[in-house]
This record gives C-alpha cells, structure tokens and sequence, in this order.
C-alpha cells in the first residue's frame, strides 16, 4: 500500500484548509483529531478513513499511526507548545515521520534535541511547514549562499491577512513571555517589542517590531549566522500594545486573564474568509551582513500565509512520505533547498542589495 499521510487537527481553520489541498492534489489523507464525531463527520463527507485519538491517549495515538499505509504525520493542532510532544513521541514509537506547521521558537529547539532519537527510529522531523517558516526559512538559506560568511541576519514579514484562532490562541499563551533574538548563536529572551525599525518591503516601507518568530531558532540550523533578529509589521497601536505588555508581562500569564483572552478569540470569526485571503499577498523581507560591513538583501512575495500554509505543507508532507528526505530534524531549507519556495504559484523573490 502506498505511504499515506496521517493529517491531525483536521477540524481546525488551517486543518480544514489542508484538507482541501490534499483533495485537490488528489491526496486522500487518514483524519484525525481529538472529536471524534467532528472528525468522523467530515470524513465522511469525502469518503476518507477516520482515526480519531485525543494527544493524552498514547494508545489511541498509537491505533491511529499504526493504520495501514500511514508513514507520515501532518500535525496541524496548536497551540504546539502543548501539543507537539505527545505526537512526537507517538511517531517516534511507531516510526511514523512527523511534520507540523508551528512557529514556536520552543518546538523547534524541541525538535532539534530529539534530531539522534529521530535517526535511531528512522523518522523524518520536520516542523514549520507553513507559513511559519517556510518562506521565511528558505529567504534566510538564499542570503546566506550570497554572503558566505554572514555573522548576521534580519528578517521582516506581513502575512497580509488577519490571524485564526489557534493563531491567536498561540500569541495569547506567550503574551506574558516577551520576545527572543539570537545573540552568538544563544537564544536570548528580550522585552516584547524590544527593536523598532522600517523596513523596505516590495511595495513601500513599513514600519517593524521585533517578535520572537520561528526563525530564531531555524535560521540557525539552516544557515549557521549567530545573530538572527526576526521583525514583523505593527501597526502604531500595535506597538503601543506591546510596549503596555511589558510592564503587564506578569499579569498575561495568569490564569484568570489567560482565561479571559481566550474567551474573547473564540468569539471571533475562525479565521480570514475566501474573499479575504484571495485579495491578500504576503511579503517578506530579509538581510545579512558579515564582519566586513558586506551585505545583501533580498524581497519575497507570496500569496496569504494561510494559502501558502496549506500550499507548502501538503508539497513538504507529499516530498517527505516519497521517501526523498534524511531522517532526523530538518529545517525546510535543509530538506527542500533555498527555492524550494519558489515552486509555489504567485511566489516571487528579488535581489535587491
């Protein structure tokens, strides 16, 4: 029987996107998901396999992986920091590769310290297949093959579009954590919002805030350079949030406004509308520079980060399951190349110093 992809969190937003690709790539996934009547229903909607399992049911995990066929696990339910584990250690028992679309800093560091566990079991580990950080990652691995030897990288996105609710579910939960740079080649925990600066994207300059995306972590593995500053576009009162939740960091974390922040999102749409995503385009921004004062820059355009989720996870999951990928933790970049971004339609990247 063919490798089949296990996809987990398929009721979700991005989930559900996922899903459409898969479909539309004629890709016929086994779902799964903690509610079972919710995953049931939808595979029967499209005549899939269901094997629902909740992440604190390691046996029901295990039912769910050891289904005929399954080789590969698409992992689309956060928050990650909470939910990764248990899946990991499930595809580490049943040498099943394991793939997500997180952007938390955690994870990947998570990932990269099971990387000899991974080998061992012959599992592919390969988280960021989304937005966060494909992109991005692959922009980072193209600036450092045009300055070998780059001690330092920037990067800067938008992602042209509102955020879902595990998106702001995840952003919740870190509120009270601050922000996170790389500092020769160490993690280091900074005040939110701790840098400001504009930024040239394609279409005019924005102005920036630095957050703790992914590719503080990733950027490392991928290109080596041990200072990796990641900046996003914030609007005036965006910033000024942030600058608020520092002195409030302590309070965020509590459980009572935890509780409350959450309620608020689940109160909101489930994520940006057909409509919306069509109109939206993401762009990305990056730079290194190396000892010399030498530098270069690039630009990146893409379609929203939601359609460019689903685009590059099924792409990676489909490329991973082929059997074409080493085993052990992968950065997108590492696995796939520096273009491998540029495969995907409205996809467009520029040097521009």
């Amino acid at each position: 029987m063919p490798s089949t992809l296990l996809l987990y969190g398929v009721t979700g937003y991005t989930g559900r996107l996922i899903l459409a690709e898969c479909l539309a790539r004629g890709l016929r996934p086994v779902l799964s998901g903690r509610n079972a009547a919710a995953v049931g229903a939808i595979a029967a909607e499209h005549g899939l396999e269901s094997r629902p399992a909740a992440l604190d049911d390691p046996a029901a995990l295990d039912r769910a992986l050891s289904f005929d066929g399954v080789r590969g696990v698409l992992h689309c339910a956060g928050p990650f920091s909470l939910t990764s584990a248990p899946m990991l250690e499930a595809c580490l028992r049943n040498g099943a590769h394991y793939l997500d679309i997180t952007g938390e800093i955690s994870v990947f560091e998570q990932m990269a310290a099971t990387n000899a566990r991974a080998e061992k079991a012959g599992v592919t580990l390969l988280p960021g297949v989304g937005f966060d950080v494909v992109p991005s990652d692959c922009l980072a691995a193209h600036l450092a093959q045009r300055l070998p030897g780059a001690t330092s990288l920037t990067l800067a996105f938008t992602a042209g579009v509102g955020v879902s609710h595990g998106t702001a579910l995840t952003m919740a939960m870190n509120a009270g954590l601050g922000g996170a740079v790389r500092r020769g080649g160490r993690i280091v925990r900074v005040s939110a919002g701790w840098l400001t600066r504009e930024v040239p994207f394609a279409d005019r300059r924005r102005t920036c805030v630095s957050i703790p995306w992914g590719d503080v972590s990733t950027a490392w593995y991928s290109t080596g350079i041990p200072d990796i500053t990641v900046f996003a576009a914030a609007s005036s009162s965006a910033r000024r949030g942030l600058r608020l939740s520092r002195a409030l960091a302590p309070l965020l974390a509590t459980r009572p406004v935890q509780w409350m922040m959450k309620r608020a999102i689940d109160h909101r749409p489930a994520g940006p509308d057909a409509a919306q995503r069509s109109r939206a385009v993401s762009q990305l921004w990056g730079e290194v520079t190396d000892a010399t004062g030498a530098s270069a820059s690039a630009w990146l355009t893409a379609p929203d980060g939601y359609s460019l989720t689903a685009l590059t996870a099924v792409e990676a999951a489909r490329r991973v399951l082929a059997g074409d990928i080493a085993t052990g933790f992968q950065t997108p970049s590492r696995a796939f190349g520096a273009d491998f971004i540029l495969g995907f339609a409205g996809v467009r990247r520029e040097d521009v110093g």
